[in-house]
């Protein structure tokens, strides 16, 4: 079973918005105590934090579907619902956040940082809130709002001062554990090391973190031998180290062929970026010889050094077994890192992750859609779709709210001038899970027009007339007239005709 993972697809779910409520205050002697239902709670949002105590990713790759609390419903007597808690995500520092598509989103670097992923949905309003001048008593509340929905692509890349790069078995594992404190999995075959090794060094009163990258074969830029999972942990580090082997018992192999692969393959890699900074081939290096405790490892080491010195990188011969050399290189690589950390930017705090949001949620946006058969417009905006989401359609007097919120936004108008003609179908939000009506454009809005609570007189009036276009109540109404005019004239050819007699004449 896996004990590290450092690659996981994350879906999460906020919670919804709480219902609000439709309520009328009753008491002894007050016969019109008038709204007060409660609103709505805010669903909870899912959040990803920065936790010290977390190292890894394993635990969404076990459970990688997280969803937040709903927000509870109002109440009568002005009671609003309770706001559900945020749904708080630890995650290691050092985790970089991206949409499935690849689009970098967040690097979370740093206790504390944090990062809203899904945000929770607004709770919907009661009448109380709802009721104006002209709508004294609303016989209606709003729908609390859905929760967002997101996939989002976690990875950790360790955050270390300094790398352990080289080929399989060179030794990186043992360095690191005679170095510090860690005990990572030690063999004599190669890849024994498959996830990243952190360790803690002191030297001079310097603290230090040095990774063991997995070994790195040639290819490894283009994603050969697990390359590209490997690599990207030695991102953040500030010094590499290149560990080779004096021991070898590859013949097709040797120190000086070593680092020139492992060399070629660290400036073939691009890595995020995001969050690369200096390419790779262009940190300060080191060069180790590690097992020189060995007699064919000493000799192999003082052949190689005149080339590699020639080369201006520092070198270091070392033996983990024996720990030959290991302390001065701690000093070195001291010196480096403090180097390095002087050049650094001091970050006084964690960022604060702002969540990039519409500067104006008021605008929409409407579109002629002809795709095949289909021939429909399509009105697109924050605000109208989250009214459309809160809107009760079994309530008429909700239905009618919405249609005098849309037309005072001036949705109306707006299909006027995309050419929307009455009768045509019209979308509002996606086609697929938004609200889709045949538009008819002679519903006038206004509170007025208001009849028992829970409806709307618009309402019965337009279904009472089967959603007529304005073409065919002018055709009626021509009817009408031509029928009125005929009844008219059938009367003046009767009474010129003489069927009709003056009462007085009768009388004489």
């Amino acid at each position: 079973m896996a004990s590290f993972v450092d690659r996981v697809t994350l879906h999460v779910t906020a919670g919804n918005g709480g219902h609000g409520v439709a309520s009328v205050h009753r008491e002894k002697f007050k016969p019109l105590g008038g709204p007060d239902g409660g609103n709505g709670g805010r669903g909870g949002s899912v959040v990803l934090v920065v936790d010290p105590q977390v190292t890894t990713l394993l635990d969404y790759h076990h459970a990688p579907h997280r969803t937040a609390e709903n927000g509870k419903q109002g109440a009568g007597d002005m009671r609003h619902g309770a706001n559900a808690a945020d749904l708080r995500l630890g995650v290691p520092s050092g985790t970089i956040v991206k949409t499935r598509e690849g689009e970098f989103l967040v690097d979370l670097v740093g206790e504390g940082a944090e990062y809203v992923i899904a945000a929770g949905g607004r709770g919907g309003l009661g009448n109380a809130a709802l009721a104006t001048q002209k709508r004294k008593a609303p016989g209606f509340a709003l729908l609390g709002e859905p929760g967002d929905e997101a996939s989002v692509v976690l990875e950790l890349k360790s955050i270390a001062d300094v790398a352990l790069v080289g080929f399989p078995s060179a030794g990186k594992s043992s360095i690191i554990a005679a170095m510090s404190r860690v005990r990572p999995k030690i063999a004599d075959y190669p890849f024994t090391t498959l996830v990243p090794n952190l360790g803690v060094v002191e030297a001079g009163g310097t603290k230090f973190t040095i990774a063991d990258v997995p070994g790195l074969i040639e290819g490894a830029s283009e994603g050969k031998g697990l390359g590209h999972d490997f690599l990207r942990h030695i991102e953040r580090c500030s010094v590499i180290a290149h560990v080779l082997d004096t021991a070898t018992l590859e013949t097709e192999r040797d120190p000086l062929r070593d680092l020139d692969i492992i060399s070629k393959e660290l400036r073939a890699y691009s890595g995020d970026e995001a969050i690369s900074g200096v390419p790779l081939a262009e940190r300060p290096q080191i060069v180790i010889l590690n097992k020189v405790d060995i007699p064919d490892g000493k000799d192999l080491a003082d052949i190689v050094r005149p080339e590699l010195e020639e080369r201006g990188m520092p070198i270091f011969e070392v033996s983990a077994v024996s720990h030959d050399g290991l302390r001065e290189l701690g000093f070195a690589l001291a010196r480096m890192v403090e180097e390095e950390r002087a050049k650094a930017p001091v970050l006084e705090a964690a960022p604060i992750v702002i969540r990039p949001k519409a500067v104006d949620e008021s605008g929409f946006t409407v579109k002629h859609i002809r795709d095949g058969a289909e021939d429909y417009y399509q009105v697109r905006g924050t605000k109208v779709e989250r009214w459309v989401k809160q809107t009760n359609f079994a309530n008429d007097e909700a239905v009618g709210y919405l249609a005098d919120r849309l037309a005072k936004a001036g949705v109306e108008e707006a299909l006027f001038k995309a050419g929307a003609t009455p009768g045509c179908e019209v979308v509002i939000g996606p086609r697929l899970g938004g609200i889709i009506f045949d538009w008819e454009p002679t519903m006038m809005a206004g509170a007025e027009l208001l009849g028992s609570r829970g409806s709307d007189l618009r309402i019965e009036q337009h279904e009472r007339h089967s959603r007529a276009t304005r073409a065919e109540k002018r055709q009626e109404f021509k009817e009408k007239m031509d029928a009125r005019a005929a009844a008219r004239e059938e009367l003046w050819t009767e009474r010129n005709a003489g069927h009709w007699t003056d009462p007085a004449e009768d009388d004489e």
